[in-house]
C-alpha cells in the first residue's frame, strides 16, 4: 500500500513538472528533479515523522512546483490523522507560511524573478499543496471519527438492548418455574397425603403391602423437597403475588372475561371475542400462557392508549390458541405516551410462548394503534427451546452475545473481519483521492504557469553600440564586418583614432545614399577590444563614376 502511494504521488508529480516546464516554468530543470526526488523519498516517513515531514516537503514546494502534489498528499494524511483542532490549524498554517517564504527567496535565483512574482507563486501553491487538502483531510478525518463514534454507540445500544432481551427472558423463565414449583408441588402434597392414607388403609388390611405405601410417601417426600431445593430458590423472582396471582383457573374464559371487565371498570373501551371451547381441559401452562398475554397487553393498553378502543380475540380449536389483542389509535395521547417502554414484558411474553412451540408478535399497526398476537399449541407436549435468530439454543446470558464492532473491523486500519464491501469502500475513497490529488495538480499548473507567463522579460532589442562597449557587445548588436563596405572605405576613409587595433565596417551604417557618394561608418576598437570611435565619412560612389570604357 505505502508502495502504490509513494508510486502514485511520484507520477503526479513528473506530469506537474512537465506541464509546469512546457509552460517555460522550469528554468533550472536538473534542480527541478533532485527537488522532486528528495520529496518522493520522505513521503513514505509521513505517518512516523507527520510534522517535520510536512514542514521539510512545505519549503521543497517553495523551491519547486514539481513537490506539491507530494506536500498535498502528505498535507491531506497528517491533517486526518491529527485529532487536536489547534495543532492542526497551526501546522498548516506554518506550513503554507514555509511555502510562500520559500517560494518568495528563491525566485529571484530559481523562481520568476522579482520578490513580487514569488510571493505570487506562493501564494499559488500554498492553497493548492497545503490548504485545500489540509481541509479535506480535516473533514474526512473528523466525518471517520464520527462514524466510528457513532458505530461504538449503536454497538452499545445493542448490546445493551440484548442484555435486557436477556435479563427479561431470565425473568419470565424464573416466573414459569415457580408457577410449575407451585403446581408439581400442589400435585406432589395431594400424592403424599393419598400415600399416607393409604398406607394407614394398608396396616390392616393388608399389612404385606403397607411398606409399599410407605415407600411411595417416602419418595414423594423426598421429591417435594428435591423440587424446593431445585427451583423453590426461584419462587420469589418471577412469583406472582396479590389478586394477580396465577391460579388453576388462569387462563379460563371466565379468567379472561374477569381481565376484561376490570379493563372496562378501568375506562377502558374493550370488547371480547371468543371462539371455541373453553380452556380449562387445557394444559395449565397453555391457559396460563393466555392469562399472561391478556394481562400484558391489556395493561399496556392502560399505560399508553387509555382512550382507545380494545378489542381481546380468542380463538380454541383442536390443534391450538390464538390470542390477538388490537387497539385503535387513541384521540389523544396518554401522559406516558411520550416515555418509550422497556419492552421487557414483551420479551417476556415472547419467552413464554416459545417456550410452549408457539409464535409471538407485537407490532404497531398503520392506523396508529398496536397489535399482540400470539398461539400457542393447544397439547404443547415437550417443546424443544426456541432457536435465536443468531443460530443454536437460546443461551440466556451474556456469553451469547458477541461484540458486535468485531465483525465491523476498523474503517481507519484496515483490521478486523472484513465483508465484502469493505474493499469497495477503500476503492472508492482512493479514486476519490486520485481524483482530486489530480485536479488540484492542474490548479497548481495552471497558477504557476500564469505567474511566469506575467512575469517581466528581459528579451528585448539590444542596445546601440556606444564607446566602451567590448566587441562581443558591439557584435551582439548586430554590428558586424562588411567585405565590401571595407573595400569602398579603403583610400577614402579618414585616419584612425591613436591606439586603434582594428576597425568594424558594417553594411547596417551604410545607410545614406546621395549622388556622388555613399557614407560609411567605422568602428574602430583598441588592443582591448573595446570601441573607442565611432566614424562616419562619405566615399564615392561606385554607380555614379564614368564607366571606364570611355575615353
Amino acid at each position: 500500500m505505502v508502495v502504490a502511494e509513494t508510486v502514485g504521488v511520484a507520477v503526479v508529480g513528473l506530469g506537474v513538472y512537465g506541464a509546469v516546464g512546457y509552460t517555460g516554468g522550469v528554468p533550472y530543470p536538473a534542480f527541478e528533479l533532485a527537488v522532486l526526488v528528495a520529496a518522493v523519498g520522505l513521503f513514505p516517513l509521513r505517518r512516523r515523522y507527520p510534522t517535520a515531514v510536512l514542514l521539510v516537503l512545505a519549503v521543497l514546494t517553495g523551491l519547486s512546483s514539481a513537490a506539491g502534489p507530494v506536500t498535498a498528499a502528505t498535507a491531506y494524511a497528517v491533517a486526518r490523522r491529527t485529532v487536536g483542532a489547534r495543532w492542526r490549524a497551526r501546522l498548516l498554517a506554518v506550513a503554507s507560511a514555509l511555502v510562500v517564504g520559500a517560494a518568495t527567496a528563491a525566485a529571484p535565483w530559481l523562481g520568476p524573478g522579482p520578490v513580487p512574482y514569488g510571493v505570487a507563486l506562493g501564494l499559488v501553491l500554498a492553497p493548492t499543496a497545503v490548504v485545500v487538502p489540509g481541509l479535506a483531510g480535516t473533514a474526512q478525518g473528523q466525518q471517520g471519527r464520527l462514524l466510528r463514534a457513532l458505530r461504538e454507540r449503536g454497538d452499545a445500544a445493542e448490546r445493551a438492548r440484548r442484555f435486557a432481551d436477556s435479563e427479561a427472558r431470565i425473568h419470565e423463565r424464573s416466573r414459569i418455574a415457580a408457577e410449575m414449583h407451585d403446581l408439581v408441588g400442589h400435585r406432589l402434597s395431594l400424592i403424599s397425603l393419598h400415600a399416607g392414607g393409604l398406607e394407614l388403609a394398608l396396616d390392616q388390611a393388608a399389612p404385606e403391602l403397607r411398606d409399599e405405601a410407605v415407600l411411595v410417601r417416602r419418595t414423594t417426600r423426598d421429591a417435594m423437597r428435591e423440587l424446593r431445593q431445585a427451583l423453590g430458590v426461584l419462587g420469589p423472582l418471577g412469583r406472582d403475588t396479590g389478586p394477580d396471582a396465577l391460579t388453576d383457573a388462569s387462563g379460563t374464559r371466565a379468567d379472561v372475561e374477569s381481565l376484561v371487565a376490570t379493563s372496562r371498570d378501568g375506562g377502558i373501551d374493550v370488547r371480547l371475542q371468543w371462539t371455541g371451547p373453553d380452556l380449562d381441559t387445557r394444559p395449565a401452562r397453555v391457559r396460563r400462557a393466555v392469562h399472561r398475554v391478556v394481562r400484558e397487553a391489556l395493561t399496556n393498553v392502560h399505560r399508553y392508549a387509555t382512550e382507545a378502543h380494545v378489542t381481546v380475540t380468542v380463538v380454541h380449536d383442536e390443534e391450538q390458541v390464538r390470542v390477538v389483542i388490537r387497539n385503535g389509535a387513541p384521540p389523544r395521547p396518554s401522559e406516558a405516551a411520550g416515555e418509550r417502554g422497556t419492552g421487557r414484558g414483551l420479551t417476556g411474553l415472547r419467552e413464554r410462548v416459545e417456550l410452549l412451540g408457539g409464535t409471538f408478535a407485537a407490532a404497531a399497526l398503520p392506523s396508529g394503534g398496536f397489535q399482540v398476537e400470539a398461539t400457542v399449541p393447544a397439547e404443547p407436549g415437550d417443546a424443544p427451546a426456541p432457536e435465536r435468530p443468531g443460530g443454536g439454543a437460546d443461551l440466556s446470558g451474556p456469553a451469547a452475545y458477541v461484540d458486535a464492532s468485531s465483525a465491523v473491523g476498523d474503517q481507519a486500519t484496515g483490521t478486523g473481519p472484513v465483508g465484502p464491501m469493505v474493499p469497495a469502500r477503500r476503492t472508492t475513497e482512493a479514486l476519490t483521492l486520485a481524483v482530486g490529488l489530480v485536479a488540484l495538480s492542474v490548479l497548481m499548473v495552471l497558477g504557476v504557469a500564469f505567474v511566469y507567463a506575467t512575469r517581466p522579460h528581459q528579451q528585448g532589442p539590444p542596445p546601440l553600440p556606444h564607446i566602451g562597449m567590448t566587441y562581443q557587445e558591439v557584435a551582439g548588436a548586430g554590428v558586424l564586418d562588411n567585405a565590401a563596405v571595407r573595400a569602398a572605405a579603403t583610400g577614402h576613409e579618414p585616419p584612425r583614432p591613436a591606439g586603434t587595433v582594428g576597425c568594424v565596417y558594417p553594411f547596417n551604417g551604410a545607410t545614406e545614399r546621395h549622388p556622388g557618394g555613399l557614407t560609411i561608418a567605422r568602428y574602430c576598437f583598441d588592443a582591448a577590444q573595446r570601441l573607442i570611435a565611432i566614424d562616419r565619412f562619405t566615399v564615392p560612389s561606385v554607380r555614379d563614376a564614368v564607366p571606364w570604357e570611355t575615353p
